[in-house]
C-alpha cells in the first residue's frame, strides 16, 4: 500500500506545504485575502512588527482567525540571541505559542543568519519546551548541528531575504535533504513560482514565501501561482523524474519498421 504523503511539523499535520509571511502588504485586508487564496495553513508573524496584542489598533487576529490557521511567531529583526529569546518568550506569554520560527540576523545589509547566535538560541529554546523551526544558511554541516541541537525543522535560505533571486545552491540543498529526516523548508529568496517548483523538486518539504507574493504587481494572482507551484513541484518529486541523457531516445520503437 502506498504511504500517504503528509506534511508534519512539530508533530502537527498540515494540508498545505506553502507557508506565507504576513509582512510587506499594503494593509491587513490585502494580506488576509492573499493568504486565503494561497491555501496556506501556516503564517509567519513578526512579533516585533505585527500587532498581535494592542487592542486599540487593528489586530492581525481580526483578519486571520488563529483557530483556523496556525500562527508561527518569528524573530524577524533580531540580531542577538538575547533579543530572539526575549521575543519568543513574549510570544508564548501573549498567545501560548510553542511552535516558533527562529531567525537571528548577522548583518543589516544582507540579512544573512548569524549561525553562532542561532545555534545558541536553538539549544536554549528547545530546553524551554519550544518547537523551533530554524532559519539558517545552506551549510549542510551547520544544518546537522542545528538538528542535533533540537530543531524541529531546518529552513535554509535560497538567497538573501527579499532578494527574489531564487535558489542559488541546489547542491547544498540536496545534501541537506539527504542527511536529515526533519522537515526541510526553503526560506527566503523565492521570486517567482518556478523557484518554488525547483525547491519542491529538490525534495524540500515546503517553501516559505513573503516578499514574492506581497510585492508582486498582482499579489492575489501570485498567491495562487505559488499555491499550485508547491503542489506541482511536490507531485513531480514524488513521481520520480526520468534520468537525464545527453543522447536522444525515440518515443516509439523502431521494431517492425519497413
Amino acid at each position: 500500500m502506498k504511504k500517504k504523503d503528509q506534511f508534519i511539523v512539530g508533530k502537527k499535520k498540515f494540508s498545505s506545504r506553502l507557508i506565507v509571511g504576513t509582512g510587506k502588504y499594503k494593509n491587513m485586508s490585502e494580506c488576509a485575502k492573499a493568504i486565503k487564496i494561497s491555501g496556506a495553513d501556516i503564517v509567519t508573524v513578526a512579533v516585533r512588527r505585527v500587532n498581535i496584542s494592542n487592542k486599540s489598533k487593528p489586530l492581525l487576529m481580526d483578519y486571520l482567525d488563529p483557530k483556523k490557521i496556525t500562527y508561527l511567531p518569528n524573530t524577524a529583526g533580531c540580531f542577538t540571541s538575547d533579543q530572539a529569546l526575549r521575543t519568543l518568550r513574549l510570544a508564548r506569554e501573549i498567545g501560548g505559542w510553542k511552535l516558533v520560527k527562529l531567525e537571528v540576523l548577522g548583518d543589516k545589509k544582507n540579512l544573512f543568519p548569524d549561525i553562532i547566535e542561532t545555534l545558541r538560541s536553538t539549544e536554549i529554546l528547545t530546553k524551554e519546551g519550544f518547537k523551533v523551526m530554524v532559519y539558517c544558511n545552506d551549510d549542510p554541516l551547520m544544518a546537522k548541528r542545528l538538528e542535533d541541537a533540537g530543531a524541529c525543522a531546518i529552513m535554509p535560505l535560497a538567497a538573501p531575504i527579499g532578494s527574489g533571486l531564487g535558489i542559488q545552491n541546489k547542491v547544498n540543498l540536496k545534501i541537506i535533504r539527504s542527511q536529515t529526516k526533519l522537515p526541510l523548508i526553503v526560506d527566503a529568496g523565492i521570486g517567482q513560482a518556478s523557484d518554488a517548483v525547483v525547491a519542491m523538486e529538490l525534495g524540500c518539504d515546503g517553501v516559505l514565501i513573503n516578499t514574492a507574493i506581497a510585492k508582486a504587481k498582482h499579489p492575489f494572482e501570485m498567491a495562487e501561482a505559488m499555491k499550485f507551484a508547491v503542489i506541482g513541484g511536490r507531485k513531480s518529486f514524488l513521481s520520480g523524474r526520468i534520468q537525464p541523457n545527453l543522447l536522444g531516445n525515440a518515443s516509439t520503437s523502431n521494431k517492425g519498421l519497413i
